[in-house]
């Protein structure tokens, strides 16, 4: 593993220590993260030095590094470090000269993979670390991509990956939306899915058996790894998993079904040229109404997906569907 590499994921772990309020972190406490990290990404590595360490912490300190303001807490004859703001993170600082140089290496490797059909998704990247490198270099910014700079989660991103990449198994603690309080949960991580802005992770949950289990990252608290038997995926393709669904919500037991839909006026030119799903089919039945129909299973997201277009789309099948969509909307309305 490269020195700039091994540097890097130093810089991230130190980086998650110093926003802890939770521990205290002495000079020892940072070496054993550091060593336990780089461990499980290379069990040959040597971890890191006394005197590396507090290299690291005078770049990340300095204005080559992240300028990180860092106190230093004396209890006894032994000291601790924290972050002055906890909020900060260098997660969400613009890029420094040594992950701006590793950019230009991976575009510059990236590049050499446009055309080739298994590589359609480097068409979209390409420019997407271009900008972030000449963003970084300029300021001047020339495309705009769809983020949620605000969306809570995205640190927990990297240890995920990582996690899916060694299977390592997970303790996490997951406060969904709908409960007053957090709870702890085993899962053997297998999948990563962006949808509407939101990523998700999908895996093995041994308590209910289930090996599509999908957590909100928004909504996961902590994330700590276990030395525990990594349950393998021997179940589900992920490739194919998705491609009946609308969003990440797959109802057990549900079937396909043929989902007939009009919509009216200029919103019809619109879903004509940016299809709701892969199994879109549609053609116009009068000069302002397009009928579309879709092959896919019901589910949370196509609700909402419908919802959205509100008096500009009516369900016409299944009737059941059809039915659902009219009592929300009549809620809706009585609302106001």
């Amino acid at each position: 593993m490269s020195t700039n590499k091994n540097a890097l994921i130093r810089y991230k772990v130190l980086d998650r220590c110093f926003g802890n309020p939770g521990k205290r972190y002495f000079i020892d406490n940072l070496i054993d993260e550091c060593k336990k990290v780089l461990a499980d990404i290379d069990p040959e590595s040597k971890g890191i030095s006394r005197r590396q360490l507090f290299d690291d912490i005078s770049f990340m300190e300095s204005s080559e590094g992240w300028s990180i303001d860092l106190e230093r807490y004396k209890d006894g004859k032994k000291v601790f470090y924290r972050y002055k703001n906890l909020s900060f993170s260098i997660n969400n600082m613009p890029l420094n000269e040594v992950e701006i140089n590793q950019l230009k290496e991976a575009v510059d490797i990236l590049t050499q993979f446009k055309g080739m059909p298994q590589f359609d998704w480097v068409s979209e990247m390409v420019p997407k670390l271009r900008q972030g490198i000449s963003f970084s270099e300029s300021e001047h910014k020339l495309m705009e991509f769809e983020s949620n700079e605000f969306l809570k989660g995205k640190d927990h991103l990297g240890v995920l990956y990582n996690a899916l990449h060694y299977k390592k198994p997970l303790k996490v603690k997951y406060h969904p939306y709908q409960d007053i309080a957090p709870h702890d949960l085993i899962l053997h991580p297998y999948f990563l899915k962006q949808f509407n802005g939101r990523w998700f992770l999908f895996g093995h949950n041994p308590l209910s058996g289930k090996s599509d289990w999908n957590l909100a990252i928004d909504r996961i608290l902590d994330i700590e790894e276990l030395s525990i038997p990594y349950i393998e995926n021997s179940e589900i393709k992920w490739e194919e998993y998705f491609e009946d669904i609308i969003g990440v919500t797959k109802p057990e037991g549900q079937e396909i079904e043929k989902v007939v839909l009009h919509f009216y006026g200029k919103t019809g030119n619109y879903i004509q040229t940016k299809p709701l799903h892969g199994s879109q089919k549609s053609k116009w039945i009068a000069d302002q109404i397009l009928e579309v129909i879709l092959e896919v299973i019901l589910n949370y997201e196509l609700e909402r997906l419908i919802l959205s277009y509100a008096d500009s789309v009516k369900v016409i099948e299944p009737i059941d569907f059809k039915e659902s969509i009219k009592n929300r909307l009549q809620k809706g309305f009585e609302k106001y």
